[in-house]
């Protein structure tokens, strides 16, 4: 019999500090020959420095990335650098994002001292009206009511008038709060600059990307940022990428919650692929799929462990990997960074994912919204449990209590499988008349 190489278990890379007994193993495991090596991603770059995409993603697609590797992989996938570019045109490009992140947290730092000082804020410290709270309860990294270098942080009791000021303060204690409760269970989040990173970038992005600017579940999204980029500026810029794809998710209206129109997605598609559980799931008063909204909002993170949602999303986003995508990024986005960069041509349908390729072949790539991979992910976990929700959904606290369940059982290898051939399914499905 053939010995076959169990893997390389990728824990280790991400340790969990010793009270955390009851934190889910990680399914996912470093296999040479499948995962994406040290090795094989350095050799991908031509000697200028121009990376074959297409060969990498295949090989994220097998297997997943090394994690020594995985920030800067990331970068390239959520389209901070076009792989068409030079080593030197990204060093260029990365230079001029780090010197923009840095003028973006001096202009925070001014409207308020916490910033950049090591410190979480985690009571209000502004009234709706714009009054100043006087000593809002604060962590300190440093000696209490002083920031690192020894100034005094502000305690200003004047009166704030300008709105888009007062709504960014108002939300920096909840933040705060937020990133106390992200991740804990990791090593990593025990030193408090650690922390105090994750507030900033948050705070931060609250104050330039005035349409969304805080909601809970961010911190979900920006913390494997942190822990995967040593540079913060560089950490920022990967989640303002990803929150371009996914900041509608977070759009609320008086009228509509943002994710809506994937559950509506999500209806459809359970409808046409399963429709006696869907039946089920109106009868049970289910049928607005709202039980799967935390999946869509933080694609993920409560489903699976940490390391395995890291692998989940990487594969997803090899799948969807649009080589338009960095262009498409380097125009005036939420942010305006109007950032330059180098513009490739595509070469061939093999530089996109294997989902993208999909919808071209299937003339959906056109449309207006094509719908995303993450909408086939949630109907293939609720396939799979298809017929404990028939069987056992007597209402839709158990439907809730089912999908809790999975928490850490999950495969995201096999998920993604299970949303490509959904996805197949249901484009053939929906073509017929």
């Amino acid at each position: 019999m053939m010995w076959r190489d169990p893997g390389e278990p990728a824990d280790s890379y991400y340790e969990v500090r010793p009270e955390y007994t009851d934190v889910p193993k990680s399914r996912f495991k470093i296999k040479a020959g499948k995962t994406l090596s040290v090795r094989r991603w350095q050799a991908a770059f031509s000697p200028e420095g121009h990376l074959d995409i297409g060969q990498t993603l295949g090989r994220i697609q097998r297997g997943g990335i090394h994690p020594s590797i995985r920030g800067e992989v990331w970068e390239f996938l959520l389209g901070c650098f076009d792989p068409n570019s030079t080593f030197e045109e990204r060093e260029q490009l990365r230079q001029r994002r780090r010197v923009q992140y840095a003028q973006w947290k001096e202009e925070c730092k001014k409207l308020d001292s916490h910033v950049g000082s090591g410190t979480i804020i985690t009571a209000p410290i502004i009234t709706e009206d714009g009054e100043s709270i006087k000593d809002p309860l604060v962590l300190m990294q440093a000696v209490p009511s002083a920031s690192p270098d020894g100034k005094k942080i502000n305690d200003s009791k004047e009166c704030i008038t300008d709105k888009k000021v007062i709504q960014w303060k108002l939300t920096l204690h909840q933040i705060g709060l937020d990133v106390l409760r992200t991740d804990r269970s990791l090593v990593f989040y025990e030193q408090q600059n650690n922390l105090a990173k994750l507030w900033d970038i948050l705070a931060i992005y609250a104050w330039i990307d005035i349409d969304v600017g805080y909601c809970q579940g961010m911190s979900d999204l920006c913390s494997p940022m942190i822990i995967l980029l040593e540079d913060e500026a560089d950490a920022f810029w990967c989640f303002e990428r990803l929150m371009r794809r996914l900041r509608g998710n977070f759009r609320c209206t008086e009228q509509s919650v943002g994710v809506e129109n994937q559950l509506q997605s999500l209806a459809s598609i359970t409808q046409v692929l399963d429709p006696k559980l869907h039946q089920h799931l109106e009868t049970l008063g289910g049928g607005d799929y709202l039980f799967a909204f935390r999946m869509f909002m933080v694609l993920f993170r409560r489903e699976f462990s940490f390391c395995d949602s890291l692998y989940l999303w990487e594969m997803m986003w090899a799948l969807e990997f649009d080589p338009e995508i960095f262009s498409m990024y380097e125009e005036p986005g939420p942010l305006a960074d109007k950032i330059e960069g180098s513009k490739g041509k595509v070469k061939s349908t093999r530089q996109f994912g294997k989902y993208e390729r999909e919808l071209m072949k299937n003339g959906a790539k056109g449309s207006d919204t094509p719908l995303p991979i993450s909408v086939f992910l949630v109907a293939s976990v609720l396939k799979d449990k298809s017929d404990k929700l028939l069987q056992e959904a007597k209402g839709l606290d158990d439907v809730v209590k089912i999908l809790n369940d999975m928490t850490g059982n999950l495969d995201a290898k096999k998920a993604c499988s299970g949303a490509m051939k959904l996805h197949k399914k249901y484009l053939k499905k929906a073509k017929k008349p």
